[in-house]
Order: C-alpha cells, then sequence, then structure tokens
C-alpha cells in the first residue's frame, strides 16, 4: 500500500497552479537558453565566414554528395536559382533573364563546381627522370580562378608550384591541371594551397613539394571593407623546401620576370 499523503485533496488543488507555473517557467527559461545557444552558434558560423576561416584541409563534402547526376543537379539548382531571383523582385519574363536560372546552374555543375566530383580529377601520369635533372622545377604563374566558400564569390591569382624530384617526373601541363581541379570549387586559399602539395606528393612519391598562391578575394573587394588592393597570399613547404635556403631559392625564382 502506497503510505497516506500529508496532503488533503484541497490543499494539493491549490498547489497545483503554483506547480504549473513553476513548470512553465523552468521550460520558458530551457527554450531561451536553447535560443540563444542557436544565436551564438549563428554568430560563430558569421565571424568564421567574415574572418574567412578555414574548417578542415579537406573540402566538406557529404557521402551522398553525388548519387545525384550532373543533369538532375542541375534540374534542382536551376529552379532555387530561379527562387531566389524571384524573391529578389526581378521579372524572369525577360528576354535577358529568362535563360539565367540555366545558365547558372550549368555553370555551378559543369564549370566553376566542377572539381567537386573525383571523377574530373586529372590523370597525373609520372615518368622517370632518365635526364637525371637533380635541381628543383618550378612551375609559376599558374592561374587560379576559384570562389570563396563562405560567400560564394570570385577568388583570383597566381600559383606557383615547385618540386624536387626523387626518380619521377610530371607533365608541365599536369601541374596546371591539378591546380585548377582543386580550385574548381567552393574553396579557402589555405586548403587549396595544402591540398595542392598533397596531391603532387602522392604523384611524385616525395614530400619535396612547395606552393605559394597570391590572390584576390572579391568577397574582400567587392564587399563588407571593399579594399580593392589587397591580396592574399598562402605557401606550404615540404621535405626539403622546408630549408631556409631551398625556400629562399624558391621564392627568388617564382619572383623573375618572365615576359615573351
Amino acid at each position: 500500500m502506497l503510505p497516506p499523503s500529508r496532503y488533503t485533496t484541497a490543499q494539493i488543488k491549490k498547489l497545483l497552479p503554483i506547480v504549473m507555473t513553476f513548470l512553465l517557467l523552468i521550460f520558458a527559461l530551457l527554450i531561451v537558453f536553447e535560443q540563444m545557444k542557436i544565436d551564438n552558434t549563428q554568430e560563430n558560423y558569421d565571424d568564421i565566414g567574415e574572418d574567412h576561416v578555414g574548417t578542415s584541409t579537406e573540402t566538406p563534402i557529404r557521402i551522398d554528395a553525388f548519387k545525384a547526376s550532373d543533369k538532375e543537379k542541375i534540374e534542382l539548382i536551376k529552379e532555387d536559382v530561379r527562387h531566389i531571383m524571384e524573391t529578389l523582385g526581378l521579372d524572369l519574363t525577360d528576354d535577358s533573364l529568362k535563360g539565367t536560372p540555366n545558365r547558372v546552374a550549368k555553370m555551378f555543375v559543369n564549370e566553376i563546381f566542377g572539381g567537386l566530383n573525383p571523377r574530373k580529377k586529372p590523370k597525373a601520369s609520372t615518368f622517370d627522370n632518365k635526364y637525371k635533372y637533380g635541381e628543383m622545377l618550378v612551375e609559376k604563374n599558374i592561374t587560379v580562378y576559384s570562389t570563396c566558400e563562405h560567400h560564394l564569390l570570385p577568388i583570383v591569382g597566381k600559383a606557383h608550384i615547385a618540386y624536387i624530384s626523387n626518380g619521377s617526373v610530371v607533365g608541365l601541363s599536369k601541374m596546371n591541371r591539378i591546380v585548377d581541379y582543386f580550385a574548381k570549387r567552393p574553396q579557402v586559399q589555405e586548403r587549396l594551397t595544402i591540398q595542392i602539395v598533397k596531391e603532387l606528393q602522392a604523384v611524385l612519391k616525395t614530400e619535396d613539394v612547395a606552393c605559394v598562391i597570391d590572390a584576390k578575394h572579391l568577397c574582400v573587394n567587392s564587399r563588407g571593407i571593399r579594399d580593392i588592393e589587397s591580396s592574399t597570399v598562402t605557401s606550404e613547404f615540404g621535405g626539403q623546401f622546408k630549408n631556409k635556403e631551398t625556400k629562399r631559392e624558391f621564392l627568388d625564382y617564382i619572383k623573375l620576370d618572365t615576359k615573351f
């Protein structure tokens, strides 16, 4: 048997509104605290974006990223672009605008974000270094066209790459293609620099790879602070390029003013 209650029915009825009010207050406070956590998280995301901070050396891609075909993605993105334009108040019956959603969708999938698709990764064949070239090889002024992952605005600049062969060499154009592949995705410049170096290290089977990128970010140049003069320089040095003399030699090479 349950022990007898110390409160009468009348007393319990009087206490019920107080208890309910107390529970509702606790519930309301929990909601407020949860909203504060969400707001703080959103502020943190905004800060990361405004400060152009990367969160990983790998491009953050979902595991189901390639379940849909390119054609299906284009159709989905086309409708999303249409919705954005209509929300902004644009008249999509205008001859100049009616094809824009489809053009943007195809550009996203086939061009500026094409590097997200691993099937488009360039095959970088290597060859034996039969001529026994033992100095660093530098490929400089490689054009970089990428997209800031925080504001989806262009990153435009130049990449300079060098490696020291340990027995294998790679075709010069393949170095340009590797840069282009990793640039054609939403990017952070630091990550792009590291990805280029890691890929060439894997291809050439050597740690002796270096990359420097000097680029303008339109998310800085055209919005926010609107500083049209500034550019961002990032670097990654592996193996022998960590040595002061080797690093200095590489940096001196990329200063050369090559004109034809």
